[in-house]
């Protein structure tokens, strides 16, 4: 018999395995890929490429979206008692749902001439909230107030090609929403419908990729995919019902 069954409890006092620390550190650096997404995503901008700003903001997105999950599933906190992966992911999350939309707003004309550098810049300071606010996930995982996602905000400025002075004043309500306790679902840790939401997010992700790959030059994007485009519009849909049901609803603990 060797020193060591893995059928057998291993002995607390021995520490994590090396396999287990590398599989801690290994999700830290997977969830660092999301900043150099991020970074890419910028310099499309730049480049005035938008179609290549949502691919890179896309792949971030679902960098974001399974990495707590993994976190969980390797114990990270446990392995890793020493680098905060909390702050990891939140340095991120700011910089790819906050900074780089803030920009996009700003060099792609969503707003009108005058309000791109007032509404970039309310963008960037009301978010600082959001990141700082203690409160902003309640008891079963839903969002308290406009989570910052400006990334999927400017998703729909480009997909439904809305107007200038619309879009400005869509940002004026997510800034002021972000004070206000409306709930809105976490797609992933929400329990509420998971059987539903889980194929919802899925379904659209894949609409939106395919409507962001539709040149915006062309004709509006509903009509040069209908199918998909309101497929898309009811995958939106649920979304906001869902957080429009938890948010009328009594808290859990009232219940």
């Amino acid at each position: 018999m060797g020193q060591y069954d893995e059928n057998m409890t291993r002995d607390p006092r021995l520490g994590p395995k090396k396999t287990e620390v590398a599989a801690a550190w290994a999700v830290h650096a997977f969830t660092t890929s999301g900043i150099v997404l991020g970074f890419l995503a910028l310099l499309a901008i730049l480049e005035g490429d938008r179609i290549a700003v949502f691919i890179w903001l896309g792949l971030a997105l679902f960098v974001d979206g399974i990495d707590g999950t993994l976190a969980r599933r390797v114990k990270v906190d446990e392995m890793t008692p020493k680098f905060d992966g909390a702050t990891l992911d939140n340095v991120i999350d700011f910089f790819n749902y906050v900074a780089v939309p803030a920009m996009m707003v700003y060099w792609f004309d969503f707003v009108p001439e005058g309000w791109a550098t007032v509404s970039a810049a309310a963008i960037m300071a009301v978010s600082c909230y959001t990141f700082a606010n203690l409160d902003l996930k309640t008891s079963d995982y839903y969002f308290a107030g406009f989570p910052a996602v400006w990334n999927l905000i400017v998703l729909y400025f480009h997909i439904l090609q809305t107007n200038q002075w619309l879009n400005l004043a869509v940002i004026a309500l997510c800034c002021v929403l972000t004070f206000v306790p409306w709930k809105y679902v976490h797609p992933f840790r929400v329990r509420d419908w998971r059987n539903v939401t889980v194929p919802m997010t899925v379904l659209w992700a894949a609409t939106s990729l395919r409507l962001v790959l539709i040149d915006p030059e062309g004709e509006p994007l509903s009509e040069a995919s209908p199918l998909v485009f309101w497929l898309w519009v009811g995958a939106s849909l649920y979304f906001v019902a869902l957080s429009a049901w938890r948010s009328i609803r009594p808290e859990p603990d009232a219940e």
